[in-house]
């Protein structure tokens, strides 16, 4: 069995922001050389989550506004974790949207429905932050 490791890095201009990452994840598959297997994308940072859904602008906007009346980013005082950073609601945001995404690879390629797409979600943006691919198969 093989393995393949790629990190991406993204710096979202704006406080949350979400990005379509099949293609990059499409790219790293392809480089991996693997073509049955299993990848995982994970954000390495607590304050982001990886997940599949539609990639359809209405939705994303749904999902922006349902996670803010869940955990509202304002006002700060309402969490106990904010102090030194005002982040507590991308801490919750991102327990509600998930940690990562694991997706089959059939012949070399995402094992995919129609309408599903891979996305980024930054709750927390303005800085660099990474992405896990790793890629393990034959």
């Amino acid at each position: 069995m093989k393995s393949y490791r790629k990190e991406l890095h993204f710096m979202i201009p704006s406080r949350r922001g979400i990005i379509n990452i099949t293609p990059k994840v499409r790219e790293a598959i392809r480089e991996s050389g693997i073509r049955e297997g299993l990848v995982l994308v994970n954000p390495m940072h607590i304050t982001a989550s990886v997940f599949i859904n539609d990639d359809e602008s209405g939705l994303h906007r749904d999902y922006e506004l349902w996670l803010e009346k869940l955990a509202p980013e304002k006002p700060y005082e309402q969490y106990h974790h904010n102090g030194y950073e005002d982040n507590a609601d991308a801490h919750l945001k991102r327990t509600i949207m998930g940690r990562e995404v694991v997706a089959a690879i059939t012949n070399g390629d995402l094992d995919f429905g129609t309408w599903e797409q891979i996305f980024y979600f930054e709750f927390d943006g303005k800085r660099d932050k990474r992405v896990l691919i790793k890629i393990i198969g034959e």
